[in-house]
C-alpha cells in the first residue's frame, strides 16, 4: 500500500466488518474491567437484563410499576452503549492491524548468504531466523535483506517501498549516516556487506508491526491521571444513586404517596450521569493518535512520545536538510576588475566539469541559467582534470595551455602567487564580505590571474520562516543546530527566523543544552540520524529518528520517521497536540453534555415519588418513561456519532492557549449543552409517534 492510498484510506469496509466482530468480543468481563467506567454500564446491562427476565417470569420482586417493555428497553440500549464503545475502540485499532497486516507481508523469511571468511569470500546458506549479531551476510541484486544491519562495504540501491510506501530507491553505503538497512527490504542494484544488529523477533519491522496494531500500546501519563478521574467521578455517581433508593423508599413511606424509584431507573440515571461519553471514546483517541502518525509515516516507539509531542515547547532543528535545502548553492558570480562576469562564469564552468558535488552541479547550473553556458565537447578540448584534494584544497582542468583553478580563496591565492600573479584587495575584501554574511567564497584563477570568486551558500528552504512563526505563536521556541562557525550561523538563523541557535555543535553541546533547557522545565524535541545524535535522542523528550540513519540513533529515539524528512518534527509536534485537543474538546462536551440531561432524567426518575417535581421538566417530555428511555438512547448514539472526530481528531490551529480555551467551551461546552436538548427530546417525539414512550 502506498503512502498517499493509506493516507486516503479513512474508513475501510474490511476494518468495519472486523471493528463489528471484534465488539462482541471484547465483551469478555476481563476486556471490560479495563475501562472503570464502561464496566459500570456493563454491569448496569447485566443487571437490567436480570431484571427484565424477572419481570417476564412473574418473579417475586419483579418492577410491579414498570412495564417488561420499558425494562427491556433500557437494558437494550445499554448492551447497545456498550457494544459502541467497544467499536471505538476497535475501529481505531482496526487501522492500525489494517497496516500491520501490510507489514507482515514484506517480513520475507529468506535465506541469508553469510559470510564464513571474509579473506577468501567464502559464504554458506543459513535461514534467515538463524543470523546471530555481529553476522556478515552478503546481499546481491535482486535479494532481500535477511535482517537489520548496518552496511560495511558496498554501495547499492534499496528498494524500501514495502515499509515507506514511496517506491523511488535509497542508496545505502558502508559509513557515514546512511549505513543502516532493515530486514525484508531488497538490494535492486549492485551488492553490500552486511553486519547484522539485531536479534530475530527484534528488528525495526517486528517491533513496526507491535507497535502500529497497538499491542504493545501503554497508556500515557496524562490518559491514566484521566482515566482515574473518570473512574472517581463515575464511582461518586454510583454511591449518590445507590443512596438514592432508600431514600425515595423512605420518601415515599413517609408522605403516603408516590412509589420509591425502580432499579431500571435508578441504572438508567447512573448511566446518564456518569462519564460514558469520553470514558467511552478514551482508548479510541490515544490509538487514533498513533495512527494518524502511522499515516504521516511516523512510528511512535511509545504513546507516550506522542503525547509529549503536544507538550513540546522547544524545537532543536538540524540545520542542513531541515532549515535549508542541504547543499551550498552557488548564488553569485563576483568578478574582478577588469574581469567581466560572463568570463568568471564560462572559467567556474570549466573547472566544475568534473566536480560531482552538489556545490559543483549548482556552479555550472548558475552558469548556464546567467549566460546560456553549455557542456563543452570534451573528446575534442582533451582536457586534463585535477581532482579536489584536502592537501591543495583545489580542483580545476589544465586545457589548451591554460591552467584553470577554482577552491578555497587562501589556497586559490597561494596558488596565483606561486604563478608570479597577485590576488586583488577587492577580491579579498569580497572574500570578507560574503564570509561575514554566512556564505562560503570560492576563488576561480586562470593562470596567475585572479578572476573573480564564487559564492556559495545555504538555500533556506522556502516558507520554513512562516512555519518558524507559527510555532512561535504556539509558544514553541525553535533552536538551530549546526557544525558552522557562530558568524555563519548567526547569518542563517537570522535568515531563517529561527529563536536561538547552537553554533560548532558536538555531540557533548547537543547533551549540554537539551539538559540545561530540561532543567528549566522545559520539554524538548529533536531529530537526528547519525552516531552522534544518539546521546542527545536519548535525553530529548520527543526524539525522532531518520529511517536513513544510522542503527545506533534510531534505537535512541523514541520515534523513526520513515520518509527520513528532518521537518517532520513540526508535523509531529502538530499531531501531538491535536491528540492532546481531541482528548481534552470531547471531555468538555462528554461533561457538558451530563449536565444537560439532567434536566431531562432527573425530573423524570424523581416524577413517581415527588410528583410535584414535574415542574422541573423544561423539556416537556412526553412521559417520565419515555425521558429516561429518550436519555439513554441518545447517551448511546452520542457515542457512536462523536467516534469520526475521536478518529480525525480536532483540527489544531496555531494560536494562543488563552483562545485555544475560548473556542473549546465555546464549540465543545456550548455545543455539548445544545445538542443533549434538541436531541433527547427529537427522540422523545419518535418514541412517542411510534407509541412506544
Amino acid at each position: 500500500m502506498t503512502k498517499t492510498a493509506r493516507r486516503a484510506q479513512v474508513v475501510d469496509k474490511g476494518v468495519v466488518a472486523s471493528a463489528i466482530r471484534s465488539s462482541f468480543l471484547k465483551l469478555n468481563p476481563r476486556t471490560q474491567l479495563r475501562n472503570p467506567v464502561m464496566f459500570a454500564v456493563y454491569l448496569g446491562a447485566i443487571l437490567t437484563t436480570l431484571v427484565w427476565l424477572r419481570s417476564i417470569g412473574g418473579s417475586p420482586g419483579g418492577p410491579a410499576d414498570e412495564s417488561p417493555g420499558f425494562v427491556l428497553g433500557v437494558g437494550l440500549w445499554l448492551w447497545i452503549t456498550v457494544l459502541f464503545a467497544n467499536f471505538a475502540e476497535a475501529i481505531a485499532e482496526g487501522h492500525g492491524k489494517a497496516q500491520a497486516d501490510s507489514l507482515r507481508k514484506a517480513r520475507t523469511q529468506v535465506a541469508a548468504r553469510r559470510i564464513v571468511d571474509r579473506e577468501t569470500g567464502a559464504t554458506d546458506d543459513v535461514p534467515a531466523p538463524d543470523l546471530k549479531v555481529g553476522d556478515l551476510v552478503m546481499v546481491r541484486a535482486g535479494e532481500f535483506i535477511p535482517a537489520d544491519g548496518d552496511v560495511v562495504e558496498g554501495v547499492a540501491s534499496v528498494d524500501e517501498s514495502a515499509i515507506t510506501g514511496e517506491s523511488a530507491p535509497v542508496v545505502r553505503e558502508s559509513g557515514g549516516d546512511r549505513c543502516a538497512v532493515t530486514g525484508g527490504t531488497r538490494v535492486i542494484s549492485d551488492w553490500l556487506v552486511i553486519r547484522v544488529s539485531t536479534k530475530p523477533g527484534e528488528s525495526f519491522l517486528d517491533r513496526m508491526i507491535a507497535m502500529v496494531e497497538g499491542a504493545n500500546r501503554q497508556k500515557t501519563p496524562n490518559e491514566i491521571a484521566l482515566a482515574i478521574l473518570l473512574a472517581a467521578l463515575t464511582l461518586v455517581f454510583l454511591l449518590v444513586v445507590a443512596t438514592l433508593q432508600p431514600f425515595s423508599a423512605y420518601a415515599a413511606a413517609t408522605s403516603g404517596q408516590g412509589s420509591p424509584i425502580t432499579l431500571t431507573v435508578l441504572i438508567a440515571l447512573f448511566v446518564c450521569l456518569a462519564p460514558t461519553t469520553i470514558g467511552a471514546l478514551l482508548s479510541a483517541i490515544g490509538i487514533a493518535g498513533m495512527n494518524r502518525l502511522s499515516r504521516s509515516n511516523v512510528v511512535a516507539m511509545s504513546g507516550r512520545a506522542v503525547e509529549a509531542a503536544g507538550d513540546v515547547d522547544v524545537l532543536l532543528l538540524d540545520k542542513t536538510g531541515t532549515i535549508t535545502l542541504g547543499n551550498r548553492q552557488a548564488t553569485r558570480f563576483l568578478p574582478a576588475a577588469g574581469v567581466s562576469e560572463r568570463d568568471l562564469a564560462e572559467a567556474a564552468q570549466l573547472a566544475s566539469m568534473a566536480d560531482e558535488t552538489p556545490e559543483g552541479r549548482s556552479i555550472a547550473v548558475l552558469a548556464k541559467d546567467r549566460f546560456d553556458l553549455r557542456g563543452h565537447d570534451l573528446e575534442r578540448l582533451n582536457p586534463e582534470f585535477v581532482p579536489f584534494t584536502a592537501q591543495t584544497r583545489m580542483s580545476g582542468v589544465d586545457l589548451d595551455g591554460a591552467v584553470i583553478r577554482k577552491g578555497a580563496a587562501g589556497a586559490v591565492e597561494a596558488h596565483v602567487r606561486s604563478l608570479g600573479g597577485r590576488f586583488p584587495e577587492g577580491l579579498q575584501a569580497i572574500v570578507r564580505e560574503i564570509s561575514q554574511a554566512g556564505g562560503t567564497p570560492l576563488a576561480v584563477s586562470r593562470g596567475d590571474r585572479a578572476l573573480g570568486v564564487i559564492e556559495l551558500k545555504d538555500v533556506v528552504k522556502g516558507g520554513i520562516k512562516e512555519r518558524f512563526s507559527e510555532l512561535r505563536q504556539m509558544g514553541i521556541k525553535t533552536v538551530m543546530i549546526t557544525g558552522d562557525n557562530p558568524l555563519t550561523a548567526a547569518a542563517i538563523a537570522a535568515e531563517a527566523g529561527v529563536d536561538d541557535f547552537l553554533a560548532e555543535a558536538t555531540p557533548e553541546a547537543k547533551l549540554a543544552l537539551i539538559r540545561d533547557y530540561q532543567k528549566g522545565g522545559r520539554l524538548v524535541a529533536m531529530t537526528g540520524d547519525g552516531t552522534n545524535d544518539a546521546p542527545a535522542l536519548a535525553q530529548a523528550d520527543v526524539a525522532v529518528a531518520m529511517n536513513t540513519g544510522t542503527q545506533a540513533a534510531k534505537e535512541a529515539g523514541n520515534m523513526v520517521d520513515l520518509d527520513s524528512n528532518p521537518t517532520k518534527l513540526i508535523e509531529i509536534v502538530n499531531i501531538g497536540k491535536q491528540l492532546l485537543m481531541t482528548r481534552g474538546s470531547l471531555t468538555t462536551f462528554s461533561i457538558a453534555n451530563d449536565v444537560a440531561k439532567y434536566f431531562a432524567i432527573l425530573p423524570a426518575a424523581f416524577a413517581a415519588t415527588y410528583p410535584a417535581l414535574k415542574a422541573l421538566d423544561v423539556m416537556r417530555m412526553t412521559s417520565p418513561s419515555s425521558a429516561i428511555l429518550s436519555a439513554v438512547i441518545f447517551n448511546a448514539l452520542i457515542i457512536i456519532a462523536l467516534v469520526p472526530l475521536a478518529l480525525k481528531g480536532v483540527r489544531y490551529r496555531p494560536v494562543g492557549a488563552a483562545q485555544l480555551l475560548r473556542d473549546n467551551l465555546l464549540i465543545y461546552g456550548l455545543g455539548g449543552l445544545i445538542v443533549p436538548f434538541v436531541g433527547i427530546k427529537a427522540i422523545d417525539l419518535f418514541l412517542s409517534a411510534v407509541g412506544a414512550a
